[in-house]
């Protein structure tokens, strides 16, 4: 999934071992599963060479990350792309 985190979200999810966002339409910070039983929970967690980017590496505890009820959020492709037509599912890419 893809979601946005501010400095408080990040330190949140560094210290708690859970994946903490800010959501912009709500205005208030959430952590992913505690309503929906979904959770996140922190494996690894790295920045890009800008450091405006962040790649939390999770396991994925409940039926998945995405609202639709997909594992992932990132479960289509554009076209032939070789990646197969559900992009990224819960075992890799290509599912």
């Amino acid at each position: 999934m893809l979601g946005w985190m501010d400095e408080t979200a990040l330190r949140r999810t560094l210290t708690s071992g859970r994946s903490w966002f800010w959501s912009r339409s709500r205005r208030e910070y959430w952590c992913k599963g505690e309503t929906s039983g979904n959770r996140q929970w922190v494996r690894a967690a790295s920045y890009d060479c800008d450091g405006d980017t962040v790649l939390v590496v999770v396991d994925q505890e409940g039926e998945g990350a995405c609202h639709t009820g997909q594992f992932s959020c990132f479960y289509r492709a554009f076209g032939d792309s070789g990646v197969g037509e559900h992009g990224v599912g819960e075992h890799g890419v290509g599912e």
